[in-house]
């Protein structure tokens, strides 16, 4: 959890982004790789789709931010990409997408932290929204942007553990931070054999 503190600019941004994908992450503390699949509510998201999406958007976070060519491909084959990262298939490993989770998430904070918010940038096209053009930019409306988008996430990721066994995002990341048990709150303790079950 993001506390209160004096930062700078690009410190707090990058904090704000990390509280974000910290309960994405969470959500799947303590769930089997089947339940990470589920669709309990009525649209197909599940836990595994939303980690596997904000994946794919963290690494083209980190080439936006490295200075590479992020522009989505707008193409049917694209799209349909687009959509299957929001889906974990039987045969994707689950360590493996957890493992790539963390990994983004180190080198995108990374870069956050190293970034100058107040300077020039083009955002790419965004068709989907009306936009066919390049657009100037500061890199702090991007980095703004990210906030928007995985704290969004972190929303779908808290709705639908709610929906599979009644745990909130909330008190699985206090229980990951070691949290101590108070009048509000009492530590999670993850079945055996599921995921974050063997951590510390």
């Amino acid at each position: 959890m993001y506390l209160p503190q004096r930062d700078d600019e690009a410190t707090s941004i990058a904090n704000y982004i990390d509280q974000q994908l910290d309960a994405i992450r969470a959500a799947a503390f303590g769930l089997t790789a089947d339940q990470l699949r589920e669709t309990p509510c009525r649209s197909d998201l599940s836990i595994g789709g939303l980690i596997k999406h904000t994946l794919d958007g963290m690494r083209g976070a980190i080439d936006r931010l490295s200075g590479a060519d992020a522009t989505p491909e707008i193409s049917e084959a694209g799209i349909a990409d687009y959509l299957a990262g929001f889906v974990v298939s039987a045969e994707e490993s689950v360590d493996a997408l957890l493992d790539d989770f963390d990994a983004a998430r180190r080198t995108l904070r990374e870069l956050v932290l190293t970034s100058e918010p107040g300077a020039e940038t083009l955002a790419p096209p965004a068709p989907w929204s009306g936009i066919y053009d390049a657009r100037p930019i500061r890199v702090r409306y991007f980095l703004n942007h990210l906030i928007e988008e995985y704290a969004r996430h972190a929303g779908h990721a808290d709705i639908i553990r709610e929906q599979i066994d009644g745990m909130s995002v909330p008190a699985l990341v206090m229980t990951l931070e070691g949290a101590p048990a108070n009048q509000f709150f009492t530590p999670y303790v993850p079945p055996p054999a599921t995921i974050g079950a063997d951590r510390g």
